[in-house]
C-alpha cells in the first residue's frame, strides 16, 4: 500500500478527473492509503485544506508559502511567530511548506524568496515539524541558506526532486529525504533515474504533485493521487526491489519524516 507524499487536492484543474472525494476514493481503491495535500499560499488555502483533511481519513496538510507566492502582500505579512503558531493549531498539519527557491520561473523576486525560505526554516526549527522544500535552478543558494539557518538540525524533504546528484548527496548528508514524482518515469530523465538508484531505501518518498506531472503511462494528462503507484512501480524497477518492498519503504519513510501523521492514522 502506498502514500502520496505530496499532492494538491484543491488546485485548479484537479476536478477534471473528479471531485476531491472521488479522487480520494479512486486512490484508496487503487492501494493508496493516505496523502499529504500541500499548501502553497496560506492566506488562500489554509481554511480549504483544513476542511479537506477534516472530512477524510488519512489526509493531512501542510502550511507554507510557495516561492512563487513569496512576494504576495498578505503572505509577506505573516511573521515567523504567526507561522509557528498556525502549524500547532491542528493535528492534521504535519509539515511546513512548501517553501524554497525557484529561479527558473522567478515569479517572485529572489530576495523575497530567500527571506520567505529563511522564515520557514526557522519555524521548522522552532516547531520541530518537517520542512517541504521546493528548489529549481537554485541549488547553491538553497544549500547555503539551509546551512546558514541550521538546516542540518531540521527534518526535511526535497520534493519533486529534479536536481543534480551533488544536491542529492548534500541533502542526504544533512539527513534529508528525497521525493520522486512522475518526472522520474520520463524517458529523458536518465540522470534523475541514476539519482533515484543512489538514494538509500530508507530515505526516499514517492509523490504525484497532482494535478501536475503525471507519470508514464498518463504523461500529459491531469494527474491524481492514484497515479503515485506508477511512480512507485518505476522506482522499484530502478532499485531492483519488489513493488511490495518499495511501497513499504516509502510508507515507512513517510511516517518517519512526517511522524505527526501517526496521531491521526486510521
Amino acid at each position: 500500500m502506498w502514500i502520496d507524499s505530496h499532492c494538491h487536492l484543491n488546485h485548479e484543474g484537479s476536478d477534471k478527473v473528479g471531485s476531491i472525494a472521488e479522487r480520494i476514493e479512486n486512490a484508496n481503491n487503487n492501494g493508496v492509503e493516505g496523502m499529504l495535500t500541500v499548501c502553497c499560499n496560506i492566506t488562500k488555502e489554509r481554511d480549504e485544506l483544513k476542511a479537506i483533511a477534516a472530512a477524510h481519513k488519512n489526509i493531512w496538510y501542510s502550511i507554507g508559502t510557495h516561492p512563487h507566492d513569496a512576494a504576495d502582500t498578505k503572505e509577506l505579512k505573516i511573521t515567523q511567530k504567526e507561522l509557528s503558531e498556525m502549524v500547532l493549531t491542528d493535528d492534521k498539519i504535519i509539515a511546513i511548506g512548501e517553501t524554497g527557491l525557484d529561479y527558473y520561473y522567478d515569479n517572485s523576486p529572489r530576495e523575497e524568496q530567500r527571506e520567505s525560505f529563511r522564515k520557514h526554516i526557522r519555524s521548522s526549527l522552532e516547531t520541530e515539524l518537517p520542512l517541504i522544500i521546493h528548489t529549481r535552478d537554485a541549488e547553491d543558494d538553497t544549500v547555503q541558506i539551509l546551512k546558514e539557518e541550521g538546516g542540518n538540525e531540521i527534518k526535511a524533504v526535497l520534493h519533486c526532486f529534479t536536481g543534480t546528484r551533488d544536491l542529492a548527496e548534500q541533502a542526504l548528508d544533512m539527513g534529508f529525504y528525497i521525493s520522486f514524482s512522475g518526472i522520474v518515469t520520463f524517458k529523458n530523465s536518465t540522470d534523475l533515474q541514476e539519482v533515484a538508484k543512489m538514494v538509500p531505501n530508507n530515505r526516499f518518498l514517492v509523490e504525484t504533485d497532482a494535478p501536475f506531472l503525471a507519470p508514464v503511462p498518463y504523461r500529459g494528462k491531469t494527474n491524481q493521487p492514484a497515479h503515485v503507484i506508477e511512480t512507485g512501480k518505476f522506482i522499484s524497477q530502478l532499485k531492483a526491489i519488489s513493488e511490495e518492498d518499495c511501497a513499504k519503504h516509502s510508507k515507512d519513510n513517510f511516517f518517519n519524516l512526517f511522524n505527526g501523521a501517526r496521531k491521526t492514522w486510521v
